[in-house]
């Protein structure tokens, strides 16, 4: 046999080094896949706990909850009690222990990003949980007693599943309901009730949502859409003819026994909590509350997703409102033909005169500045009239009439994770807008605005796998400043259109138009500060709007009550708009020549729903973008 050939001193040392890195490296690995393991367990759990905790949500966020790890669950709406502060307070402080134990520099950017935000929204949670009866759930503009139909009426059937679901939940209106009306009897204990006025209007809206005689007449929507729904999985081979009338039988009675009675307890448990020997009271700001100020800082973070005191957010408005001031003078000093073509209001009548006719002209201008939708996992839509550009269909659909009185003038119903391909906007004919009006909120709710940015979102989220638990998070600020950003967009694509048309004042006048409504605006967002934070009364609010030109004292009220029941709600939408614009001149200035509104709009997309501080931080860190143009061709490439 050959004697296998020794090492030297030298080849041992070099073997034992190599062995040494080998083992540092095995560990180093271990050490971050362990990190990485340990978020992705912590983030699954908490992203199945929180869907299967509330079936409505669920059913809203995912088409197919197995394809994300959820095969068991119980239908359920979720009802408040009384210890769910100290449960809630208790499961944050222990997430909070377990993210500690993870060191997010172990993690992808991408995860140690989601980390950021996960961090984030917990310890705003934790200290807005300490506030939980300052909440206005039952809201006269927003509450859960006028949203919860409208979400039941679009509640989509893809199986028999959803239908059983569906009837469960309906069945546990009454317990939803009741507990609402324990936590609005807490508030009234702890001396947070809300005002007569809306405790009034709250009442007269539960007495006209749902009547006995429009469920004797089976014209209610609830039955309408029920039966609508059940068509389709009747054609579709999912259920029988005779399952459908056993299906219609079962609504009906649940209607009439379950829901309806529901609406009327809860309507007089509101006429009981009226202070019946005080003077009618109007509603107030949160700052007349004892905590009140600080609670309207947390909660700034919590609908805005914005850091910033709320003084400096004085200042950024006081700023905005001098800006457009002087825009709206320029351009009157500049071109004064436009005082008496307002008054025509002849510029409001766009060529094109219907919905869907609107929506593909704003779908072929956005090409110019923002990117084309991701191909949806399962293909593009053949049907597409933009096949290249995978555009999703959209439904333009009349808000009910029973609804009208409580519904926004427009909003889009949220597409699920996985199934961006239909999607619904609403009008309410109430006030239906017309011409500029309609264009302008289809650019808002369509396209490049809510429906655009969430089919990209999410169809982004799902090529990128990104980690669930995102789906978690609401950024108000993100939504909906991203809606008012782009609709100002459709503001100049209006006047783009006019020009074409020839209607060079026509256009002027829809530019002026556009500083109008940002004016105001900035105005009623300045007012939620006045009233939520320096705690201005409905009389200070009379007297500042007259500066305005305002003096109808109708309109005063209403301005007022509604700004006083829904605190940071215009804050939301122009707060939001004001932080994209910040965060789109540090891009300017980060880039510089680099920069492209295609670039920015793609950078905002890309990084999901966020808080703006983390935006912030994040485009500190990116890389600059290559040299596009206006449809993301790479002209040059310049790094950093």
């Amino acid at each position: 046999m050959k004697k296998r050939p020794s090492l030297s001193p030298r080849q041992l040392l070099l073997y034992a080094g190599l062995l040494i890195l080998f083992t540092t490296l095995v560990l180093f690995l271990f050490r971050h896949r362990q990190d990485e393991k340990q978020f992705s367990n912590l983030t699954h759990d908490l992203f199945v706990t929180e869907m299967v905790s509330n079936t409505l949500n669920m059913h809203y966020n995912l088409a197919n909850p197995e394809d994300f790890g959820i095969y068991d669950y119980d239908p359920v709406l979720p009802a408040y009690h009384v210890t769910d502060d100290q449960n809630t307070q208790g499961s944050l402080e222990e997430i909070l222990t377990d993210l500690s134990k993870i060191n997010p520099g172990k993690l992808d950017p991408e995860e140690a990003y989601t980390y950021k935000l996960l961090l984030r929204q917990l310890e705003n949670s934790k200290i807005m949980n300490q506030y939980v009866l300052y909440r206005m759930p039952l809201s006269p503009s927003s509450g859960m007693h006028s949203q919860l139909p409208i979400l039941l009426a679009e509640y989509t059937f893809r199986n028999r599943r959803d239908v059983e679901d569906y009837l469960t939940l309906l069945d546990q209106t009454d317990d939803y309901f009741a507990s609402l009306l324990t936590y609005e009897q807490e508030k009234a204990s702890a001396g947070l009730s809300m005002s007569t006025y809306s405790l009034r209007q709250v009442k007269n809206q539960c007495d006209t949502i749902i009547t006995k005689e429009s469920l004797e007449a089976g014209t209610h929507f609830l039955q309408t859409t029920f039966e609508e729904r059940l068509d389709a999985l009747t054609e579709g081979g999912y259920i029988t003819a005779k399952e459908k009338e056993k299906y219609i039988s079962r609504n009906n009675r649940l209607l009439s026994t379950v829901v309806q009675p529901a609406y009327e307890s809860l309507a007089d448990g509101m006429f009981l909590l009226e202070d019946s020997e005080g003077v009618p009271s109007l509603p107030s700001g949160l700052a007349s509350l004892p905590e009140g100020k600080d609670y309207y800082q947390y909660l700034l973070i919590s609908e805005v997703g914005s850091y910033r005191p709320v003084e400096e957010i004085k200042s950024l408005l006081a700023a905005n409102m001098q800006e457009e001031y002087r825009a709206i003078r320029t351009l009157i000093s500049q071109h004064p033909e436009l005082a008496e073509q307002i008054k025509n209001n002849s510029y409001t009548q766009l060529p094109l005169k219907d919905a869907q006719t609107m929506l593909t002209d704003l779908q072929k201008r956005t090409l110019t500045n923002f990117p084309k939708l991701p191909q949806a996992a399962s293909g593009e839509d053949e049907t597409s009239p933009f096949p290249l550009t995978a555009y999703p269909r959209v439904t333009v659909k009349n808000v009910s009439p029973s609804l009208q009185e409580y519904c926004a003038p427009a909003f889009y119903l949220t597409a699920p994770l996985d199934d961006t391909d239909s999607n619904v906007i609403y009008i309410n004919q109430k006030n239906a807008p017309t011409g500029l009006d309609l264009y302008t909120t289809l650019a808002h709710e369509g396209y490049p605005g809510h429906m655009y940015q969430t089919v990209y979102n999410n169809r982004d989220f799902i090529n990128r796998d990104q980690n669930c638990v995102r789906q978690l998070f609401w950024y108000g600020g993100y939504l909906e400043g991203w809606a008012l950003y782009v609709e100002f967009y459709g503001y100049d694509y209006a006047a783009d259109l006019l020009e074409e048309q020839g209607r060079h004042t026509d256009a002027l006048c829809v530019q002026l138009e556009k500083h109008n409504r940002r004016l105001l605006l900035c105005l009623y967002a300045s007012m939620d500060i006045m009233i939520h934070y320096d705690n201005a009364s409905r009389e200070e609010i009379s007297e500042y709007l007259k500066d305005f030109g305002i003096y109808s004292e109708s309109a005063v009220n209403a301005v007022y009550c509604y700004i006083a029941d829904e605190p940071c709600n215009y804050l939301k939408y122009y707060l939001g708009y004001l932080e994209i614009l910040e965060l789109k001149k540090s891009a300017q200035t980060l880039w510089q020549n680099n920069y492209t509104d295609y670039a920015f709009h793609c950078f905002v997309l890309n990084a999901g729903p966020s808080d703006f501080a983390s935006l912030s931080e994040r485009l500190q860190d990116q890389d600059i973008p290559p040299l596009q143009d206006q449809t993301g061709l790479t002209l040059e490439l310049t790094k950093q």
